[in-house]
């Protein structure tokens, strides 16, 4: 009810008023700590926990992301899994490391994105697109348009929600490019890739999607957006299709990478 009356014109004074009444009837908690926040806050999230990240390494692959095993002056060093066989996809971008150790104080995203993917709370999608704000690490290249990795529609029923396309508009709506969500399917349903190794993960998805609209893809920079990144088999099996639709570029975009 809050949310839709929150999107009823009016002017910013009775909109932040409203707001106010909103949040003092509810006050407002961190979705990450559940630590009380200002009666007058906007943000989904505490402070600490978006400050409380783990960055990827500089010294990362700069086409997977994964350690490159170089020095820190060795940043365009490739991983032995890329000189041997590169990607489909031209490069992978990561916002923070998909850490869940049970440290005394834990990257906050790995339990938002849990408790997003599998508790079926879409609310939590608004707490996540924060952590969108900071920099973004993007394609010096740039890209036409950004793409969710699609749920098969029998998922996508049963969650009633695709949490990559709920990251995906937050980041078109931030970079200012259109969001396609129907030019890339997935034509067929696949077993979770939970307790998968690389290679039965890359099986699993093998022709697991399709690319609906080639006109839409043919000759185009394409930012494909995920919320995690784990071996990249999916986001391998996504770009290839699009590669043979023609597409000039495809890279990834998560918001966090398991190392």
């Amino acid at each position: 009810m809050a949310s839709f009356i929150m999107n009823e014109s009016g002017s910013d004074d009775e909109l932040a008023m409203l707001r106010y009444l909103i949040n003092f009837i509810y006050p407002p908690s961190c979705a990450a700590c559940g630590v009380r926040m200002a009666i007058d806050s906007r943000s989904r999230v505490c402070a600490s926990c978006l400050g409380r990240v783990t960055r990827t390494d500089k010294r990362a692959c700069p086409v997977c992301g994964m350690s490159s095993g170089g020095d820190s002056n060795d940043t365009a060093r490739l991983c032995s899994r890329c000189v041997a066989s590169r990607p489909h996809y031209d490069a992978a971008y990561s916002i923070t490391v998909y850490d869940t150790s049970d440290d005394a104080a834990p990257n906050p995203v790995a339990a938002l994105i849990r408790r997003h993917k599998y508790g079926l709370d879409q609310s939590i999608g608004r707490a996540l697109a924060e952590y969108l704000d900071r920099p973004m690490p993007l394609p010096e290249e740039g890209c036409d348009v950004v793409m969710p990795v699609p749920l098969h529609r029998r998922r996508l029923r049963w969650r009633g929600f695709n949490q990559s396309a709920l990251l995906g508009a937050a980041v078109a709506r931030r970079i200012g490019r259109p969001l396609d969500v129907a030019s890339l399917v997935r034509s067929r349903a696949t077993p979770p890739q939970t307790m998968r190794d690389r290679k039965e993960r890359a099986r699993n998805v093998r022709g697991a999607f399709a690319v609906r609209h080639p006109a839409r893809v043919a000759g185009r920079r394409i930012l494909l957006v995920d919320d995690v990144m784990t071996t990249g088999a999916t986001a391998e099996e996504c770009a290839r299709v699009l590669k043979a639709a023609g597409a000039r570029r495809v890279d990834v975009l998560t918001l966090a990478r398991a190392l």
